[in-house]
């Protein structure tokens, strides 16, 4: 076996492990703000399925902010997604092996079925390899699909480093702040044509950049 083969069964094997004693470590050691955490928990509180949507480079702390009773989450079926999947199982989620622009797989009819069992759903729209920031149209036909809203969400910290990853993915630093922001929901109406519908992935791929510059920013004042 080369060594190559040996590094990567050594990432596939304690990746999921390291991901997940990471987001723990982080969780013990920083503070935490959520802004508009009413919005997501108005449904909570009501049962009802939502569809949580944030970028891939903000990915690490989401299990931090959720609150609901049962998540499920697309994650890629590549090696990559299979670590990032295998990590969040540990939070107690489930993940739906697919891709978010591949709206008739069998991993969006997974989704769709578990919004109708009632789970809450989180997909990362410009995952997993891109374009950065750039929304698929899969989860605005996933909300067309079964009526359940699409909350943006982000996140920064106060202290953190930018990877050198297709995504410049964020990487807080232990015993710095971290900041979630939640936007409003958004609708998509299952009868509008093609048109309406870029015109929701566009809307949902400015709000989440919005959250993004705005968490980016909340630290920074004066």
């Amino acid at each position: 076996m080369t060594i190559k083969r040996i590094k990567k069964r050594l990432v596939e094997k304690l990746g999921p492990w390291l991901a997940y004693w990471a987001v723990r470590l982080l969780t013990k050691t920083m503070r935490f703000e959520v802004l508009h955490a009413e919005i997501p928990e108005s449904f909570w509180k009501g049962g009802i399925p939502i569809i949580g949507a944030f970028w891939h480079s903000r990915l690490l702390m989401m299990p931090v902010v959720y609150k609901g009773k049962r998540l499920g989450f697309l994650v890629s079926p590549h090696r990559d997604g299979q670590i990032v999947g295998r990590a969040f199982k540990k939070f107690g989620f489930m993940p739906i092996l697919g891709s978010s622009n591949k709206g008739g797989n069998q991993a969006f009819q997974e989704m769709v079925r578990a919004i109708h069992e009632g789970f809450d759903i989180a997909i990362v729209p410009d995952g997993p390899r891109g374009p950065c920031q750039r929304v698929q149209l899969g989860v605005i036909e996933l909300a067309r699909r079964t009526g359940a809203p699409i909350l943006p969400v982000s996140f920064s910290a106060s202290k953190k480093k930018f990877m050198k990853t297709w995504d410049r993915f964020l990487l807080p630093r232990p015993f710095s702040k971290g900041v979630f922001i939640w936007g409003e929901p958004i609708y998509v109406n299952p009868k509008g044509d093609r048109d309406y519908l870029e015109e929701r992935r566009a809307f949902l791929e400015k709000r989440l950049n919005e959250l993004t510059e705005e968490a980016d920013r909340y630290f920074n004042h004066g």
